[in-house]
């Protein structure tokens, strides 16, 4: 059953708000609506808005319907895979990554700080798990989709361990096979030596690079002229694509040509933010030059 009590705080809420325009009885598309933060902020910042929501979870789903009016419409799946019929909007919103209640919810496997089985799905409707990708692939490919996607400089020694040592079913037993795999002096630095992996994983079950590749390439096209795309990214791969496709497509100009940031007030109220990073382009007439 869907859990409504999904509670998320969403980052960089007045920045994003401001970026938007949002224009009295506008449509907006919040590609990421979660728990309906964002959404409602966007709702309520000018008369008559109209709002379309997509979350790839069914809890994110049920609990923002309990939040949002009646009014509002709802797509569950990838926002790389939503297709609009015969509609444009003022405006584009996608908050990427990982929300709180998914790491907080033990039973999801996104986080090592409980026991768990190996799953990772954002959508548990689909069929690819964690625990086939680390069971079933080789040693190659999961040192290369750690590296790739975890940026860890460990991946070869720790896809050698993982092979060794598999078949690995819970989230527990991988992270603790990942801490004595690396050296000890990288045992004990700020950040576990499993989290890159797991976030390797997690990017990887999920398609989410490519997923978001896919959206800025075909989310333009959505946007009446001047209407406004903002992404919020919270690692250096997310943040490298939205900044080159933003800048590559002939259909956005870059309105932030550096990314905005949390203030230190946000920050210690909601530390999830440190990592945010928000960028705005702004839909154009096509360029053919």
């Amino acid at each position: 059953m869907p859990d409504s009590s999904f509670h998320h705080i969403p980052v960089l809420q007045q920045e994003l708000i401001a970026g938007l325009k949002i224009q009295r009885g506008g449509h907006y598309l919040d590609t990421t609506v979660g728990g309906g933060g964002h959404s409602h902020l966007i709702l309520q910042a000018a008369a008559d808005v109209k709002l379309t929501a997509i979350d790839r979870d069914e809890n994110a789903i049920a609990a923002a319907k309990s939040k949002l009016p009646q009014s509002v419409q709802f797509w569950q799946g990838n926002f790389a895979d939503y297709r609009p019929l015969n509609l444009k909007f003022d405006g584009i919103i996608a908050d990427l990554g990982v929300s709180s209640p998914q790491f907080d919810d033990g039973d999801r496997g996104f986080s090592f700080q409980q026991e768990a089985a190996l799953d990772m799905r954002m959508d548990t409707r689909q069929s690819l798990t964690a625990a086939e990708i680390v069971n079933r692939r080789s040693e190659t490919e999961l040192a290369n989709l750690i590296y790739q996607y975890g940026e860890e400089r460990l991946s070869r020694r720790i896809a050698r361990h993982i092979v060794e040592k598999r078949p690995l079913q819970t989230t527990k037993e991988l992270a603790e096979l990942i801490y004595y795999a690396v050296p000890s002096k990288y045992r004990h630095a700020k950040i576990h030596p499993a989290t890159r992996t797991f976030q390797a994983l997690r990017i990887a079950v999920n398609t989410e690079l490519e997923s978001l590749e896919k959206l800025i390439e075909i989310a333009p096209e959505w946007l009446t002229i001047g209407g406004i795309i903002g992404i919020i990214s919270f690692h250096s791969l997310e943040d490298r694509i939205v900044k080159h496709s933003f800048r590559n497509s002939n259909l956005l100009k870059v309105i932030t040509k550096k990314p905005i940031t949390a203030q230190s007030e946000e920050i210690q109220n909601n530390p999830r933010s440190r990592s945010a990073k928000l960028r705005f382009a702004e839909r154009i007439e096509e360029f053919t030059g």
